[in-house]
């Protein structure tokens, strides 16, 4: 499985970001595109300790039955349920959440895995830097391919 921390996949992510515009349409979920340019840059907030997610009581109930799929070589679920921390309501820019994003990748891929959080995914728990670097880039591809991209 690709992992955020290969520079191969995060120029894969780049060019699959710059293929976007303002007019790309959805194929599935509610998200317009600068909203899923936005979703994406918080779960990297998450993720390089910028920002915080508090755990869900369903996570702690089921997370460590599901934690796997997280970093495995399966797809995510199109139209899961969302943390409310990643839900993006608002309208927002779509060439400032790009380049917002394209920030926050390339933070988090050249930070490597000594800059990793280590505080728990909200959902799954306790992640190793390498799991949060395949995780990041499965969550990240999911929305991609979720715009054609």
């Amino acid at each position: 499985m690709k992992s955020m921390f290969e520079r191969a996949a995060l120029d894969d992510v780049v060019r699959r970001i710059d293929s976007l515009n303002a007019g790309s349409q959805r194929l599935w979920g509610k998200m317009g595109v600068a909203q899923m340019l936005a979703h994406c840059s918080v779960t990297f907030e998450v993720a390089t300790g910028r920002r915080t997610a508090r755990r869900m009581l369903i996570g702690r109930l089921i997370g460590p039955f599901f934690k796997k799929r997280y970093y495995d070589d399966s797809d995510f679920s199109r139209n899961s349920p969302t943390h409310p921390t990643f839900i993006v309501a608002d309208e927002r820019e779509f060439g400032q959440e790009k380049q917002r994003l394209l920030g926050l990748a390339r933070e988090f891929s050249e930070g490597g895995e000594a800059k990793c959080t280590t505080e728990p995914h909200s959902f799954f728990g306790r992640l190793t830097p390498g799991e949060w670097g395949i995780g990041m880039y499965k969550h990240l591809d999911h929305h991609l391919r979720q715009f054609g991209a």
